[in-house]
Parts: structure tokens; C-alpha cells; sequence
């Protein structure tokens, strides 16, 4: 999983947050357009990699407005390879943090139910399939795939961060990174080899992989 730093491309999204894109986003122009298709088959894959990209800068606005609300500055939204971030600009408590991470999965579940009942609509009204209903039930499917994979409790997803911040109202913050950590790892043990059969059709999915080493360190107390 990416996590760039450095930005190609800035600009100001909503309430003003800046919002950078990462330079290993082009790797997915590179997996999902087919250059040697026809126009129409062009259209469809930057079509579907513009709802990739613009479903996961909802996700991150979401949790850039649950800094807002709490009056913690965000520094950023950086958008990279099959993934992105909020970076707010000062440290956070633990109650603040919750309604933080939670808000971008929130906002994924919300992408996915209206569309979703998008698609209901215009299936019990009879209309025929075409592009239009195509993109509802595409972006339904995406942010379906997304909230589900993303609320795993393994780090650094996050339902990871969800996870540990729910054992830290009951314990201190050492003893919940190791307990995070060892859910972590034995989720590890399933995910990867799903991921890596889905790979064969899908090959984003390979960038979706979670950081051993994040709930490794947690397992060991070397990360909170």
C-alpha cells in the first residue's frame, strides 16, 4: 500500500483542505485503462478509475470533516496508488479520534447504499440497461468492496484504527497496540491468501495489501 509524501498535483477541495495528489496514483491509469481497446472500452476504464479515485477522496473529505467539527486543522488530503490519507495538524485525543476514523467509512457506506437505491429505482421503473445504470451499479460494487475491506480490523486500515481505539477505552494505550497487533496478524493470515487469488483477476488488488510490519510492531509494543 502506497503512501506517498511528496505531491505532483494540489488542489482546494471543500471548507478550503488542501488536496494533493500522490505521483504512484499514475500506476493505476497504467492497471485499469486499456490503451489498445476501442474508444468506447477507453471511456468505461477511465470512467471506472474516476470513480476509484473520486470514491476514495470522499472517503478522505470524510475524515478531513471529522477534524472540522472538532476544531482540529487539517493539514492535508493526499490522494496515492489505491489509497490516501487525512493529516491533521495537531496531535488528537482518543475520543476525537473516533469520530475521525469513523467518518470515512461512514461516508463509503453512504456511496454505497444511495447508489445502490439508485440502481433499485431505476431497475423497478424497468429502464433498460445502459451507461448510466452501469455507473450506479459500479460505483454501488466499489464502495461496497471498499467499506468491507476497509473496516477489517488489521492496521493500518480503518477498522484497524476503529479496533484499537475501542480497546483503549478499556485498557491503556500499550496493551491495546498489542492486542490490535495480534488481531491484526491473524487476520493477516486470511486476507493475504484471498488477496492474492483475487489478484489474478483483479491486480489492484496486490496494493491493497496491509503493512506486516504495522501490526507486527503493534504485536510487539514497538508501535501504539
Amino acid at each position: 500500500m502506497f503512501s506517498d509524501d511528496q505531491s505532483i498535483f494540489e488542489f482546494r477541495g471543500p471548507w478550503r483542505v488542501p488536496v494533493q495528489i500522490g505521483p504512484s496514483i499514475l500506476l493505476m491509469v497504467l492497471l485499469f485503462v486499456s490503451f489498445t481497446g476501442s474508444p468506447r472500452e477507453i471511456a468505461y476504464d477511465l470512467a471506472f478509475l474516476a470513480m476509484v479515485v473520486g470514491s476514495i477522496l470522499l472517503h478522505e473529505l470524510g475524515h478531513a470533516w471529522g477534524c472540522l467539527i472538532q476544531d482540529v486543522p487539517v493539514r492535508r488530503v493526499m490522494l496515492h496508488g489505491f489509497g490516501g490519507y487525512c493529516q491533521h495538524a495537531r496531535a488528537t485525543t482518543p475520543r476525537e479520534s473516533e469520530l475521525i476514523v469513523a467518518m470515512g467509512p461512514i461516508v463509503t457506506v453512504v456511496l454505497w447504499a444511495v447508489s445502490g437505491l439508485i440502481v433499485w429505482a431505476m431497475q423497478t421503473a424497468d429502464r433498460p440497461y445502459d451507461t448510466v445504470m452501469w455507473f450506479f451499479m459500479t460505483l454501488s460494487w466499489l464502495n461496497g468492496y471498499l467499506a468491507v475491506f476497509n473496516l477489517l480490523p488489521i492496521a493500518p486500515l480503518d477498522g484497524g484504527k476503529i479496533f484499537e481505539l475501542i480497546v483503549l477505552r478499556f485498557t491503556d494505550g500499550q496493551r491495546a497496540s498489542r492486542i490490535a497487533g495480534v488481531v491484526g496478524m491473524a487476520g493477516l493470515v486470511v486476507v493475504v491468501p484471498y488477496l492474492l487469488v483475487e489478484a489474478r483477476v483483479w491486480a489492484f488488488a496486490l496494493f491493497f495489501l496491509p503493512a506486516v510490519m504495522v501490526n507486527w510492531n503493534k504485536l510487539r509494543g514497538l508501535s501504539c
